[in-house]
């Protein structure tokens, strides 16, 4: 599990891994600068520009002031946004990082087989349907017992991660029936293998490079698990 991790960042510099990092990062910065936006002017909405209060008067700068409340709230929102983020890069762009890998460890192995769209489609409406439903228990977790919020983070997240890069990276070599086979097989260390990519998501601008190591690593990790 460390070597496919290490193996994934010594080939950082790859200016394939470069590309999709770069885009990565500018749709990622996009996505949240838009949310927080969003939202702030939603809250700047909803308190108006005037509000009349009882032996004061009108007041106009409340508005301003729920925007700026909001900031800290948008800087933590975004450390769990990040999972579907990186869930939403690692299925556009799984494919050109694990060539990368392949073309250069797996040289002497069959290639990838053509994947119908449809198939494609199918996996990642289900895996989004998950995402959605296991983080909405989670959410609840992380309110009721607060003081093991992060600890709840890595281990969702690392199950989540692990089942998506796993069954992506299976599902380039193998039927979908056979990669989900795969993937009951080797469940516990898919899920620590991702756990040590969710570890990284609770940390800002680190959180960046899960989509691309976390791609590249579930790649060997499926190489050396099949092999054997």
């Amino acid at each position: 599990m460390i070597g496919d991790a290490l193996k994934a960042i010594g080939q950082i510099g790859d200016p394939r891994f470069r590309r999709v990092l770069l885009t990565g990062v500018a749709l990622s910065l996009a996505l949240l600068i838009g949310f927080s936006a969003v939202l702030i002017w939603l809250a700047q909405w909803v308190v108006g520009p005037v509000v009349t209060i009882p032996w004061i008067g009108e007041v106009t700068w409340l508005d301003e002031a729920a925007g700026f409340a909001l900031v800290p709230v948008v800087l933590v929102a975004s450390v769990f946004l990040m999972v579907p983020v990186a869930s939403a890069f690692t299925g556009l762009f799984l494919d050109r990082i694990a060539a990368a890998v392949e073309q250069r460890h797996y040289s002497h192995l069959p290639p990838a087989r053509d994947q119908p769209w449809s198939e494609t489609a199918k996996e990642s409406a289900g895996f989004l349907g998950l995402v959605l439903a296991v983080n909405a228990l989670a959410l609840v977790a992380y309110l009721l017992l607060a003081p093991f919020a992060l600890f709840i983070f890595w281990a969702v997240n690392g199950y989540l991660l692990g089942r998506e890069y796993a069954q992506m990276s299976a599902a380039r070599h193998l039927p979908p029936a056979e990669a989900r086979a795969f993937r009951a097989r080797h469940r516990a260390r898919i899920w620590a293998t991702g756990v040590l990519m969710a570890i990284p998501l609770s940390v800002p601008l680190l959180n960046l490079l899960v989509p691309v190591i976390g791609a590249a690593t579930f790649t060997h990790l499926f190489h050396r698990l099949h092999r054997g």
